[in-house]
């Protein structure tokens, strides 16, 4: 059995991947005639004319988020807070004033974007928020904005909560704040391509590896996590990727309340998995856990079928970005 340490760190990590926000912001408008048209006739001096038409003037507009409150959300909103949501805002173009941050790190993968963004606490504390000063904020989780923690936030700036159901599943998310920013269009090409990449990715796979199972394991803290059947990378290996389910995975999940359910190494000897996929939190430290006699003996570990990557990856996250990240290193570990 995993340690008090492990229980204790999975009850972090839970938290932490429940705690999300979401920003938005933009709006449409009318378009405008002209500056030489009549005032009278505007369209079709214009068309005679054949100048073309001004960009529409964003405008403030009113949404009602998933909780029931009113929203205004800005035009042009420039800072922007969305911790733990900012894959949606990268995909989108959008780079927000503070990105989510824990002790012990940052989402990495997003740094190519996020480079030069400064830090903001996982849970948003109201002093943080409004060191910022933020002209919009999206909250992803009900949990977030319990008690008055909305109240708090909505006097920084308008604050739009996505809703558990829609925070739950990243497609849905991002179209939603896509809706927000007055993006749709831009957040439907988003998803239509990773669609489009995920479809390719399972055919070249299902040639390969057809009927093979895999599994993602996250090492950290010498305590060992699997991923869940339906979350985070499991979707994509599963559902996206069409790799079937170990038994282990699948008796883990059904039982199971995060993204990642921690693991032994006893049972993770019964993992009868083809490929695994290792996150491993613990490079720096030594990653005495590998050196175990049990982990040698699983066998995609003695058949070479092992595929590590380091916490930097994002095998931890989810979203256009990252699960396109993860199809890529799939990818390039099992189709030689």
């Amino acid at each position: 059995m995993y340690s008090r340490k492990g229980k204790k760190y999975a009850w972090v990590l839970t938290s932490l991947m429940s705690l999300s926000l979401i920003l938005a912001a933009c709006g449409g408008g009318n378009e405008n005639a002209p500056a030489n048209n009549a005032a009278n006739n505007g369209a079709a001096n214009a068309s005679a004319s054949n100048e073309p038409a001004a960009a529409e003037t964003p405008k403030e507009r009113m949404m009602t988020d998933a909780l029931g409150n009113e929203v205004t959300i800005p035009a042009n909103p420039e800072r922007v807070i969305a911790s733990y949501l900012e894959d949606h805002l990268v995909a989108l173009g959008i780079k927000p004033a503070a990105q989510w941050s824990v002790a012990n790190g940052i989402q990495q993968y997003l740094q190519n974007e996020l480079k030069d963004v400064p830090t903001i606490p996982y849970d948003l504390p109201f002093e943080a928020v409004t060191s910022f000063n933020p002209d919009l904020i999206i909250i992803g989780s009900n949990a977030a904005v319990e008690g008055d923690k909305y109240a708090q936030y909505a006097k920084i700036a308008p604050t739009y909560v996505l809703g558990d159901e829609v925070n739950a599943d990243w497609r849905q998310a991002l179209l939603k704040v896509g809706e927000v920013f007055g993006k749709s269009e831009e957040a439907q090409k988003a998803l239509d391509d990773y669609e489009a990449k995920a479809t390719e990715a399972k055919e070249k796979l299902q040639g390969i590896a057809a009927g093979q199972t895999v599994a993602a394991i996250w090492l950290v803290q010498d305590s060992f996590f699997v991923v869940s059947e339906k979350l985070s990378s499991g979707a994509v290996l599963y559902h996206d990727l069409g790799f079937e389910v170990p038994e282990v995975v699948k008796e883990i999940s059904a039982t199971g309340t995060g993204n990642w359910n921690a693991i032994s190494l006893e049972k993770l000897a019964e993992l009868d998995a083809d490929h695994l996929f290792l996150v491993n939190s613990d490079k720096d430290s030594g990653s005495k856990a590998l050196n175990d006699p049990i982990w040698q003996s699983i066998p995609a570990v003695k058949n070479g079928n092992l595929y590590e990557y380091t916490r930097d990856a994002s095998w931890l996250y989810s979203g256009a970005i990252a699960n396109s990240q993860i199809i890529d290193d799939v990818l390039e570990s099992i189709v030689k």
